[in-house]
């Protein structure tokens, strides 16, 4: 049985911090609706993000946890994607962005510091939504346009990240439907590796390489 062998993590013994911050990774996951011919290469009304609900909670956030000492950012994001939302794909190696803020539980909290939270957050194409999942109790996850996900964003980094999402996506659908004739430019664009066993890395493309370097957001918020 699947479940036998997934199991979320517990504690934070392996976690990682950077100047008093804990280094956070997560993604955005998402599909293409059904039925889509590719006839508009406008990417709104297309794309689905996922979205999950969290405990004692009433927003929607995106999967994300902690980037422990023994794994790669890369995998730590397809990791909680998997613990959190029962979700596995294609992730973007390049980050959409890096963005500080602070936990909740924190946030009366005098010092500056504590509870602080640097989070990279990437793009990742879903290829396969598991029955069951580690963290099924505690999160549910539900499929939304991009026009509900902004309007479920409760944080401003999450928009922010949002934004940067459908960029990247508008840009390189653009770029894909230019050379949509060339099947050998198509097979490049989608060229991937596995780091780990049930999550793959997309080969970076130039679009995301320079969202990578202008996507920081410094602002501390509450989540």
């Amino acid at each position: 049985m699947i479940m036998a062998s997934l199991q979320a993590r517990k504690g934070r013994l392996r976690q990682r911090y950077e100047d008093q911050l804990r280094l956070v990774a997560g993604c955005i996951p998402y599909k293409f609706e059904k039925n889509d011919e590719n006839k508009n290469c406008k990417m709104e009304k297309k794309v689905l993000v996922l979205m999950i609900s969290t405990p004692n909670r009433d927003d929607l956030v995106f999967p994300k946890g902690g980037w422990e000492d023994d794994e790669t950012v890369s995998e730590a994001a397809c990791r909680e994607a998997l613990e959190e939302a029962g979700v596995r794909g294609l992730l973007d190696q390049n980050p959409l962005g890096v963005w500080e803020f602070r936990s909740k539980s924190r946030m009366n909290s005098c010092n500056s510091k504590e509870g602080g939270c640097r989070g990279y957050m990437f793009a990742l194409a879903v290829t396969e939504e598991l029955e069951s999942w580690p963290e099924q109790a505690n999160y549910k996850r539900i499929w939304l346009s991009v026009e509900e996900a902004f309007k479920s964003c409760r944080y401003d980094w999450m928009i922010d990240a949002l934004k940067k999402f459908l960029l990247g996506m508008n840009t390189e659908r653009t770029q894909l439907c230019k050379s949509a004739d060339s099947e050998d430019s198509t097979a490049k664009e989608h060229q991937m590796y596995s780091p780990t066993p049930g999550c793959s890395v997309k080969k970076p493309s130039g679009v995301h390489h320079q969202l990578e370097k202008s996507c920081t957001n410094d602002s501390v918020v509450q989540v």
